[in-house]
């Protein structure tokens, strides 16, 4: 890819559907890894990662061959992973993840994916192509999104700061100081940047480790965090995870509430960009379980009635048997399933997806995903070359196909050649600059 293509340049100059068609072969090793990851963070997105190429050059290490990325809000690294992707043989999916607020849902304490606040809507888009040349009201729905998210960080950074300032600990950080800190961790440019509450906590852990000596850190946090903190006074995740939870949560002293987008706006966002609205599944990575997924059939249910094509799980909360409970149930139901690791903290996870406690994803389950991918790569590819993809600009169901198994089943065809299409192109242009 040289530098002034556009990301989807590649998917084009794979040539017409009835070219692509005409490939065959396996795309991926045979075994009982998972070479696919639909979902990670890239900076400036808080993320494990420092940069665009670490995490690609760290995928080729680990054998992964899809990987996707699912940044809020903004999309301007797209470009870098697409060029780093396709240098390391790596097949690149472009996706988003927004919040959503159902109010409905929020009234009736019903808790969907977001296991603390009730209403509260995770909700991704996936195979997104029109993140470059956006619609007039896709740049809408963003920068309201956008303003209404900063506007809560500067809130809350001077809530923090007024805060450990209280307690003696002057910071001197604002919102334009926490914008600055991203600048310079991760080289992007100001226009980039969406702060997150974990920008915050960094900032403030990191401030507070060069005020406080390590011996009196313990009794200083305790004090101001109201509460004796578990993590040791070294480990700075842990305190960071402490600060979130103690002074920016719901009925924290730094808590400043939420202004979401309606879950209609974000999957109207997600279409407007050419994508697959796509519910990600919490399952058993809370007890209870949430409401809305309480059991496989009620979160098929309602996957339905909100007219769900395609889940996604971050195995690494779930444990294998509750994991192939639901995805066997799901996929059973007509609906395609995915998976990913998100990265979104400074953890340092394997890039290839496992289960809770580094268990290995049952086989069965591993070729679920991989067909799941190939359905993302699929719909990828039409929409970039004008085509209806997996679903319409409605985000109704693709009319060519008479239910949704056959329409899955056709789209993992179509996938697998797009992906043996691309996998020989990059090989022969390895060989040939090589």
């Amino acid at each position: 890819m040289k530098t002034n293509e556009a990301p989807l340049d590649f998917l084009k100059s794979l040539g017409d559907i009835k070219n692509i068609s005409a490939s065959t072969g396996n795309i991926l090793p045979n075994g009982d890894n998972l070479f696919i990851n639909t979902h990670i963070h890239l900076p400036p997105n808080f993320s494990a990662f420092e940069s665009v190429e670490q995490a690609v050059n760290l995928a080729a290490e680990q054998g992964i061959k899809i990987l996707g990325v699912g940044n809020y809000y903004d999309f301007s690294v797209y470009r870098n992973f697409a060029q780093a992707a396709l240098g390391k043989g790596i097949f690149p999916l472009f996706n988003t993840e927004i919040i959503a607020l159902e109010k409905d849902l929020q009234e009736k304490g019903i808790r969907v994916n977001d296991p603390g606040n009730p209403g509260k809507y995770y909700v991704c888009g996936k195979g997104i192509t029109k993140f470059f040349n956006q619609t007039d009201k896709a740049k809408r729905l963003l920068d309201i999104i956008r303003k209404n998210d900063s506007e809560r960080m500067r809130l809350m950074t001077e809530k923090l700061a007024k805060h450990f300032a209280d307690f003696g600990i002057e910071t001197g950080l604002d919102d334009k100081a926490i914008i600055e800190l991203i600048i310079n961790r991760h080289k992007c440019s100001p226009e980039s940047v969406v702060p997150q509450e974990r920008h915050l906590a960094l900032a403030f852990q990191q401030k507070f480790f060069k005020k406080v000596d390590l011996e009196k850190r313990k009794n200083k946090l305790s004090e101001i965090l109201n509460t004796l903190i578990k993590s040791k006074p070294d480990d700075p995740i842990g305190i960071q995870n402490e600060i979130r939870s103690n002074l920016m949560k719901t009925g924290k002293p730094c808590y400043v509430p939420e202004t979401f987008v309606s879950l209609a706006q974000a999957k109207e966002l997600i279409l407007e960009l050419g994508g697959i609205p796509c519910y990600p599944v919490v399952a058993d990575c809370t007890d209870p379980l949430c409401e809305y997924e309480a059991t496989p059939e009620i979160l098929i249910e309602n996957l339905k009635h909100n007219n769900y094509s395609i889940v996604e799980f971050i195995t690494v909360r779930n444990s294998p048997e509750v994991l192939k409970e639901y995805v066997i149930a799901i996929r059973d139901a007509g609906i395609a399933v995915l998976a990913g690791t998100e990265h979104n903290t400074l953890d340092m996870l394997t890039i290839e997806p496992v289960c809770s406690d580094g268990k290995a994803i049952p086989k069965d389950i591993i070729e679920i995903f991989t067909e799941g991918a190939m359905v993302v790569a699929a719909h990828q590819y039409l929409s970039a070359n004008g085509k209806c993809g997996f679903v319409d600009e409605n985000g109704l169901a693709n009319p060519d196909y008479e239910d949704a198994e056959e329409r899955i089943k056709a789209f993992k065809k179509i996938g697998e050649a797009v992906l043996h299409k691309y996998f020989s192109n990059n090989k022969a242009e390895i060989l040939t600059n090589g």
